[in-house]
């Protein structure tokens, strides 16, 4: 039952995370604390080797979704490797973090994360997208299916900050980054809504592969649920790449941000009141 279960969510978490770019940690990981602290699935799974299972499923759903998306021509390879080098240092720093916390503060600061990124996907369409960046960096143009073009772009050094601090909450975490980087991408730099999840996903497989390396040298991946779930989450990842071409999203992002604000509130009040 616990195998069925844990490779059912690798493939919620695949589909989820490549179709709107978020990786998939942010939901296997709430998922899996839900299922173990509250109907005591997976006891032997510490907060840390929850962590450590998700980023290595990250490396699958990364590299499915981005080899979709490389086929339709919405991943930007240059900004990809940018984003790389600042979230990498912030997935090692991240991973080492982690290692210190207990399961209630892991719970309190999880939650809190999960409220945030609840709020930021209800608001994005609605914060006006600032010009700046893309007015003082580089720039780049996409001409999308519907022959609409879009001018995006970004100063380079605040591009490498953000990505730090994005790869920190991924180490940290085990949320793949996608969930911060995409809304960033897209009211920040003015991203086309397409190659933002592509080049989200790109990065996202090259950090989980930097990240994996730090969480499997802290022994913190439990290899036998990881082998379980990764098949699952690959083909879930490939399904999600597939609807995004041929789906409007905004239905299952509201159900997203409904998930995130259940998973994030309750992650708090276990946080709080756990003993």
């Amino acid at each position: 039952m616990e195998f069925f279960l844990m490779a059912f969510v690798g493939l919620v978490a695949g589909v989820v995370g490549s179709l709107i770019g978020l990786g998939g940690g942010v939901i296997l990981v709430p998922s899996l604390l839900f299922l173990g602290t509250t109907y005591a699935f997976f006891p032997e799974l510490s907060p840390q080797k929850i962590v450590g299972l998700s980023v290595v499923m990250m490396i699958f759903t990364g590299l499915s979704s981005t080899l979709a998306y490389m086929k339709v021509k919405t991943v930007d390879y240059r900004s990809a490797f940018i984003f790389f080098l600042g979230s990498a240092p912030g997935t090692i720093v991240g991973a080492f973090i982690n290692k210190g916390l207990d399961l209630p503060s892991f719970n309190l600061y999880f939650g809190l994360l999960m409220v945030f990124l609840a709020v930021l996907l209800m608001v994005r369409n609605k914060l006006p997208a600032v010009r700046w960046f893309v007015e003082n960096g580089k720039t780049y143009s996409f001409t999308d299916n519907m022959k609409k073009e879009y001018i995006y772009g970004y100063p380079i050094w605040f591009a490498l900050l953000l990505t730090f601090f994005v790869g920190l909450a991924s180490g940290l975490f085990g949320i793949g980054g996608g969930s911060i980087i995409v809304p960033a991408m897209i009211l920040l730099f003015l991203f086309p809504p397409h190659v933002a999840v592509g080049t989200s996903m790109l990065m996202v497989f090259l950090s989980a592969i930097v990240n994996s390396v730090t969480h499997i040298s802290l022994g913190n991946v439990p290899w036998i649920y990881t082998l379980v779930v990764v098949p699952g989450a690959y083909i879930g990842a490939k399904i999600g790449a597939a609807l995004n071409s041929r789906l409007k999203s905004e239905t299952l992002v509201m159900i997203l941000r409904l998930a995130l604000i259940v998973f994030g509130l309750r992650s708090i009040y276990e946080g709080l009141f756990s003993s």
